[in-house]
C-alpha cells in the first residue's frame, strides 16, 4: 500500500473508533491505534499537568507495565519543563543523549529500546493541562511523523479538556 492509502485508512479507522469509544481508555486506545499505525511500534503515554505543583500525573500508557496509569512525578525547573509545560512548545528528542539529557527515567526508556521522543504539550486556554508523548525504536524522527504526533495530540485534548472539566 501507498503511504497516501495507508494513512488514509488509519484516519479512517480512527475516526470510526473514536465515533464508538465510551469512555477515555478506549479514546485514546483508538489513538494509540493509529498512532501505530502510522508510525510503527513505540509507546504512548498522556499525563494530566497541574502547574501550580509542576506535577505530571499518567492518565494512559500503552505499555502499564512499564509505565503505570496513576504514576507520577513533580517536575522541577528544567530545560523540557520551560519549553514544553510552561512555553507550550513541542519538543523532540532523538537519540539516547538527548533524552538522557530531558529524562530522569532515561535508562528505563532506552532499556525498552526506545531512543526518540516527541513530547506535545496540550494547550486549553492558552495552558498547558497534559503531555502527549511519543518514544520509538528508531533514532529519528521525519518531519512528516511528527506532524502525525502532533495531529494525534490535538485530537487527545478532546479527553483531557472532559476530564478537567468533569
Amino acid at each position: 500500500r501507498t503511504t497516501a492509502a495507508r494513512e488514509m485508512g488509519a484516519s479512517v479507522r480512527l475516526c470510526d473508533a473514536l465515533a464508538r469509544a465510551e469512555d477515555e481508555a478506549a479514546f485514546f486506545a483508538a489513538i494509540d491505534a493509529a498512532r501505530r499505525a502510522l508510525l510503527g511500534e513505540g509507546l504512548l503515554t498522556v499525563s494530566a499537568y497541574e502547574a501550580p505543583r509542576s506535577w505530571l500525573e499518567r492518565v494512559w500508557s500503552s505499555n502499564p507495565q512499564a509505565y503505570p496509569v496513576g504514576g507520577g512525578k513533580h517536575k522541577g525547573d528544567t530545560p523540557w519543563t520551560r519549553q514544553v509545560l510552561q512555553r507550550g512548545e513541542v519538543f523532540v528528542g532523538e537519540g539516547d543523549a538527548a533524552i538522557a539529557l530531558a529524562f530522569d527515567d532515561h535508562d528505563r526508556i532506552r532499556g525498552l529500546g526506545l531512543h526518540a521522543v516527541v513530547n506535545v504539550p496540550l494547550l486549553w486556554r492558552g495552558a498547558c493541562i497534559a503531555t502527549f508523548n511519543v518514544l520509538r525504536p528508531q533514532p529519528r524522527w521525519a518531519p512528516q511523523e511528527i506532524a502525525h504526533v502532533r495531529t494525534l495530540a490535538q485530537i487527545g485534548l478532546a479527553a483531557m479538556v472532559a476530564r478537567r472539566e468533569s
